[in-house]
Order: structure tokens, then C-alpha cells, then sequence
């Protein structure tokens, strides 16, 4: 195998596991620093910081993988995943599972380094990783399974911090699987019309007319869990003010989809990542500032 050849086999690696595409790895990153820093009461040690942080990275990129194995017969018909290299064949469903396969043991490796506690969550959350890309094939709202996914390092972090799953840790989880209803259902907004050829499950399909309806809803329902949060925890001013700004941007969002273009829906679903960002930014500025180590 020459070197160009070689090259085009890795740019179809990483673009199978999103590389070029960090939006989904931040999705999951930023709900895992909120519990990482409310756990830790905002100082977490630097161990804890680079297992969450990596392990997030890899689990994402594993994640990526298995889901387009597991669409691999849906994506060619699809306008917006036509092109990813399992749909265009220039990788083998094997190669695919292979990476998904090495990069779950990656991350698997770092979760050694935590307690027995997060240890044994973290098998519970590969199953749920695992089993998320099929349940776009009979549950009417997968968005909901993808929040316990993309939210399970929550639980992770207090297990590994806590050695316990307080109430404040379920909220927490609560508060994502609302948000990522919302994100998601704006993601699946942009390939409606495909979804309905292929006959596939999504929130988009199953709230018909109430979408943006329902999008707003999980959004102000992530915000009161927060609020929540926030007054239990005797949190200040910063904390409020992060989830200011944070649901000005969902507004924005409400501006961006009630039209339902395909632009409108895409954009707003990548801005989430500044939503989270800002909930992030609220939880770090209530803690003393300090490096965690």
C-alpha cells in the first residue's frame, strides 16, 4: 500500500470516528465536567480530569463507530451521511467494528484507574452505548436513550468522586436526557424527509407538528432540573448567570427551527455546544478558583 493510499485509509478512520467533527464529542464532554465539578465541589483532581476527559473523547469516537456499522444499510439513502466511509465504502463494516472495538478497550483501560464503584457503571454504560444505534428501529423516541448515553458519564463521575449516586447526580442526569430531546430532536429535524422513506424512529417523526413545541419544553425542563440543582446547592450569582446565557442561546434555537429548514435546525443543534459551555461556565465560576490539582 503506497502512501497516498494509506493516507486515504486514515482520513476515512477519522472521519468514521468524527474527528473532523467535535460537536458530538463536546455534547457528551460538557454534562460529564458539570458532575465532574459539582462531585468534587469544584475541585477535581488531575487523575479523575484526564480519565473523564479522554475516556469522553474515546468512548465518542467508539460510539461513532458502532452507529455507522449499525446504519450502514440506512446511511447511503440518507442526504446527509451519504458520504461517511462506511456508507461510500471505502472502509469494510469489519474495520469498522474493529475500531470501535479498540477504542472501547482504550477506554475501558483509563475507567481501571477509578474505583470498583465507576468500574462496574462504566459496563452498564457500554451496554447502553452499545445498544443506542438500534433503538431507532422501535422506540418512537430514541432521543430520550441517547440522553442516558451521552449523560452516562454523570453517574460516572460521582461513583469515581462519591462512591455514591445521590439524588443530586439523577437530576443532573434528568436535566441532559431533557436537553438532548431537544438537541437531538433539532438534529433529526434536518433528515425528516429521509427518515420517513426508511421507515426509521425518531422524535422528529413521532411529535409531528409539536416539534418546536416539544424542543422548548425539554429546553425550559433542563433549565428548572438546573435551577434546582443550583438551589439545593446554595450556588451564587455565577451559576444563575451562566444559565442566563444559556437559555437566551436556546431562544436563539426557537428563532433558528420554527421554520423547520433544514439550515435552521442543523445550526441550532451545533450551537448547543455553547449551551453547555455556559452551563459549564456557571458551575466553575461558583467554586474558588483553582487548578484542580
Amino acid at each position: 500500500m503506497n502512501r497516498e493510499a494509506i493516507a486515504r485509509r486514515l482520513d476515512a478512520y477519522e472521519r468514521l470516528i468524527r474527528l473532523d467533527k467535535p460537536i458530538g464529542t463536546l455534547l457528551l464532554l460538557w454534562p460529564t465536567l458539570w458532575a465532574v465539578w459539582l462531585a468534587s465541589n469544584g475541585r477535581p483532581s488531575a487523575r479523575i480530569l484526564i480519565v473523564f476527559v479522554v475516556g469522553t473523547l474515546l468512548m465518542r469516537s467508539a460510539g461513532c463507530a458502532i452507529n455507522d456499522f449499525a446504519d450502514r444499510h440506512f446511511d447511503p439513502h440518507v442526504e446527509r451521511t451519504r458520504s461517511r466511509p462506511l456508507a461510500a465504502g471505502e472502509i469494510s463494516p469489519a474495520e469498522a467494528l474493529a475500531v470501535g472495538a479498540i477504542l472501547a478497550l482504550l477506554a475501558f483501560g483509563l475507567v481501571l484507574f477509578l474505583n470498583r464503584f465507576a468500574i462496574l457503571l462504566s459496563l452498564l454504560g457500554l451496554a447502553v452505548a452499545v445498544s443506542y444505534p438500534f433503538t431507532k428501529r422501535f422506540f418512537a423516541l430514541p432521543q430520550a436513550y441517547l440522553g442516558i448515553a451521552f449523560g452516562f458519564g454523570i453517574p460516572m463521575a460521582y461513583a469515581a468522586v462519591q462512591n455514591r449516586l445521590p439524588l443530586e447526580a439523577w437530576v443532573l442526569l434528568a436535566a441532559n436526557v431533557f436537553w438532548a430531546i431537544a438537541y437531538d430532536t433539532e438534529y433529526a429535524m434536518v433528515d425528516r424527509d429521509d427518515d420517513v422513506k426508511l421507515g426509521i424512529r425518531t422524535s422528529a417523526l413521532t411529535l409531528g407538528r409539536f416539534d418546536v413545541a416539544a424542543v422548548m419544553a425539554c429546553y425550559a425542563a433542563t433549565m428548572l432540573l438546573l435551577v434546582w440543582i443550583g438551589a439545593e446547592r446554595r450556588l451564587g450569582l455565577p451559576y444563575y448567570g451562566g444559565l442566563a446565557v444559556a437559555w437566551t442561546m436556546m431562544g436563539y434555537h426557537y428563532w433558528l427551527i420554527r421554520g423547520r429548514s433544514r439550515e435552521g435546525c442543523f445550526k441550532a443543534f451545533r450551537h448547543n455546544n455553547w449551551v453547555g459551555a455556559a452551563v459549564f461556565a456557571g458551575i466553575a465560576l461558583s467554586y474558588p478558583m483553582a487548578l484542580p490539582w
